[in-house]
């Protein structure tokens, strides 16, 4: 019976071809306009997403401040420094905290050969680039056994190497920093990221902690590094990192302004708001879209039935009950929505196929490897979402006229001129 259905249906809509084909037309445009503003709403997500974690997934940063209660008879306004000892403190009794590192931040013209730059000197231990992501695209980064032995070892961020070396190797070569010689050992990809703090990681050279203590005063630190054993306990970890810096300088732990805590996750609503928006705000355009085309299915099964009447009051006549008039209708229109549909969808394909990428944090961070570019691509969940919604619209197009022609009175359809 079904086959039956779906025959009649192909039938009908071969009596007037062109009809049905500019109507197919219609719904293949909406069909293509869902998967692409979807797919581009993804790739764009995607890419912000990725220069929010380029900062580092679950780095969290102290920075030292100034107390504002009074707390074990000491004066509020006392300035909090982060020293070794903090540093200790925290590995002993922070028990939610995997990794931690001080960093020290300095400016100092660095040298190659005849060229000079100003560059953030940073000393951090081998931890650091754990948890800031600071991964080489050529060398190596900090070891502990640089960080024991003072090791004048340099890891250079991508534009200063481009600026000091252009083109050339930098591994193994020696750079001057405040006219101590240092040995490079590994290099950064260009990083783009939205967050940072002193300088970009693009435009900083990063030594061992121990070693900066052999150019300047390294007694206490610009700032503390660390992260949580999870994401999920990264509250509790900061409380503790709290807790234990307060006990040892003997102030109030939930003395916000005694220590400032840049908590990554913290701006994860900031970015879910942006990208999601956006997101949303597409694939209501292009459901739009799609909603006007299945608007014009639906008038153009109206004037179908009313060019039938006659054929329709004859098989109602011959037997033909309601359901089985609504099912040949919804029929045609399914018939019409997915063959639009299933054109739509690849031709949506093969549009995401031939642009490829489409421009974005390239410009911004003067990036032209593409790492930064929109990746539009259909992907599976696109095509399931965009044919779940395809199917609605064309029950919904197709119900007022199966309806209308499953209501029609047998004895007035057969006299109808």
């Amino acid at each position: 019976m079904f086959r039956e259905i779906l025959i009649q249906a192909w039938i009908a809509l071969r009596r007037n071809p062109t009809r049905s084909i500019l109507t197919m037309v219609g719904v293949m445009w909406g069909v293509v306009s869902v998967a692409l503003l979807i797919a581009y709403g993804d790739g764009f997500r995607t890419q912000m997403v990725r220069a929010f974690d380029a900062f580092g997934k679950s780095a969290i940063i102290v920075w030292p401040g100034q107390t504002s209660n009074q707390a074990g008879g000491e004066k509020a306004g006392k300035p909090v420094r982060l020293s070794m000892e903090d540093f200790q403190a925290i590995r002993s009794e922070g028990t939610l905290v995997k990794h931690i590192s001080l960093e020290t931040v300095r400016r100092f013209d660095v040298g190659y050969e005849l060229r000079r730059e100003n560059s953030a000197v940073r000393g951090v231990y081998p931890s650091y680039g754990i948890m800031r992501n600071q991964v080489p695209s050529n060398g190596r980064w900090i070891t502990e056994e640089d960080l024991l032995e003072r090791r004048r070892v340099a890891f250079l961020g991508a534009d200063i190497k481009k600026k000091l070396f252009s083109g050339r190797p930098a591994i193994g070569e020696t750079i001057n920093i405040n006219g101590a010689r240092f040995t490079v050992i590994g290099e950064m990809a260009p990083k783009l990221q939205f967050s940072n703090y002193f300088s970009s990681d693009d435009s900083s050279i990063f030594i061992p902690y121990s070693t900066a203590g052999d150019i300047w005063n390294t007694r206490y630190a610009s700032v503390l590094v660390f992260s949580a054993v999870t994401l999920d306990l990264q509250r509790e970890a900061i409380n503790q990192v709290r807790g234990a810096i307060a006990k040892r300088q003997n102030f109030d732990p939930t003395d916000e302004r005694a220590l400032r805590v840049m908590d990554r996750e913290e701006f994860r609503p900031i970015i879910d708001g942006i990208t999601i928006g956006l997101q949303v705000l597409l694939i209501f355009i292009g459901l739009l879209t799609l909603g006007i085309g299945g608007v014009g299915v639906m008038n153009i099964m109206l004037v179908s039935i009313n060019e039938r009447v006659r054929e329709i009051g004859l098989r109602r006549a011959l037997g033909a009950r309601r359901g089985q008039v609504m099912l040949q209708v919804l029929a045609e229109t399914l018939a019409l929505t997915f063959t639009g549909g299933a054109v739509g969808m690849v031709t949506a394909f093969l549009i995401a196929l031939s642009i490829g990428q489409l421009p974005l944090l390239g410009a911004l961070f003067e990036d032209d490897s593409g790492k930064g570019d929109i990746l539009l691509q259909v992907s599976l969940e696109t095509t399931l979402f965009s044919m779940f919604f395809l199917l609605l619209v064309g029950l919904a197009s197709g119900y007022v006229p199966a309806r209308k022609a499953a209501q029609l009175d047998p004895a007035n359809a057969l006299r109808y001129e």
